[in-house]
């Protein structure tokens, strides 16, 4: 990867990186923009979104930043700006992101990068090519829970990892609408490829690549058009098997982790607090909060031979989230020419895993994963 000095869109040394945002609904407005500006050395330059009530919002919230109805205006800056990053929806990712990388802009795109693997590949060699960074925002690699999961692992806190089950579920009996739930294949909408992504991208982080997939996906709410009720259970070369659960249909919400090896478990409930603070307008940096801490309540617990539910285990303390930690990575990629948080190549993985849960959902088999080079 060249260093941002042989970019054309270079910020003077020592001064920010500007940034260009095409996207400004929840991924953009939420996530996207508030770590931008927390993270030093990057500005929110240029704000994208056809909606005059959130250009109005952007403006509002980021009172420096100036807003353009079209991508093509952001990226007809291209000279002006150092990185382009896409919290649009999901089937602009791939041309938006080909049209950045081509103006020699550097590219952060929001979960799921593309629609398959063989897209994400392609856009992994065009920014080989020019030489720029391609990164994928997976930020759940970056909430409590995982953090400290993983510290677990290393430490060999609990032996040899047998089983990961994780759960990513709601209770939300009537879909919202919107491109999200859409049927429409061209959207990339259902909850395999939105929730399905962080799951997946977080059990191959932690216990190496899938060599097969097996998925039950189905579609329960009425007037729903995409799966809302999804299974996958992915057998890692490693040894280890990832029961992976994705839903807007749970009435009784399971453990977010419980995760069993030949010495102990951990089981953890609740969502990382990260995602909640942001929503409420809270923003990492304030003085007057720690970033990503949650009570001890809330703590999951490490033991053998008991329900944690019935006092079995000792609680560990939960790990601060730490979602800045992503845009600080990128920061510090585009200044030294290093690699970014999260690769186009280890999304493409994660769409391979997605792409066999699909096709085992629809054909009642498990698929096998081809090893990749």
């Amino acid at each position: 990867m060249s260093s941002p000095s042989d970019s054309p869109g270079t910020a003077l040394p020592g001064s920010p990186l500007r940034v260009g945002l095409i996207g400004y609904g929840l991924a953009g407005s939420v996530f996207h923009a508030p770590m931008i500006a927390a993270t030093e050395g990057l500005v929110l330059d240029t704000v994208s979104t056809s909606s005059p009530d959130r250009q109005a919002q952007a403006r509002a919230e980021h009172p420096q930043v100036r807003t353009v109805a079209t991508p093509d205006e952001v990226l007809a800056r291209a000279g002006e700006l150092d990185l382009i990053v896409l919290a649009s929806p999901n089937k602009t990712h791939v041309p938006l992101a080909t049209a950045a990388l081509e103006a020699g802009l550097p590219v952060v795109v929001d979960k799921p990068l593309a629609g398959t693997a063989a897209e994400a590949e392609q856009l992994a060699a065009l920014a080989e090519d020019r030489g720029l960074l391609l990164s994928v925002f997976q930020n759940r690699r970056w909430d409590n829970d995982f953090l400290t999961l993983r510290k677990l692992v290393e430490e060999g806190a609990l032996g040899e990892v047998w089983r990961f089950e994780s759960r990513f579920e709601r209770w939300r009996p009537k879909p919202k609408g919107g491109w999200r739930e859409s049927g429409d294949p061209a959207e990339i909408g259902g909850l395999l490829y939105d929730l399905g992504s962080h799951v997946a991208d977080q059990a191959l982080t932690l216990f190496g690549p899938a060599v097969s997939v097996y998925a039950e996906s189905d579609v329960r709410r009425p007037g729903a058009e995409a799966d809302d009720d999804t299974f996958l259970a992915i057998t890692h070369q490693s040894g280890v098997r990832s029961h992976l659960w994705v839903s807007a249909t749970t009435a009784q919400l399971g453990p977010r982790f419980r995760v069993l090896g030949s010495e102990a478990g951990y089981v953890k409930y609740g969502l990382d607090p990260q995602e909640a603070a942001l929503r409420e307008g809270r923003r990492p940096g304030a003085p007057d909060a720690e970033w990503g801490v949650e009570p001890e309540s809330a703590w999951g617990r490490l033991g053998a031979g008991e329900s944690p539910q019935t006092g079995g285990g000792e609680p560990v303390p939960t790990l601060p989230g730490d979602y800045p930690a992503y845009y600080a990575a990128v920061a510090e990629a585009l200044r030294t020419g290093g690699e970014p948080p999260v690769t186009a190549l280890e999304a493409a993985a994660a769409l391979r895993v997605l792409e066999a849960a699909k096709l085992s959902a629809a054909e009642g088999r498990t698929v096998r994963i081809e090893a990749t080079r």
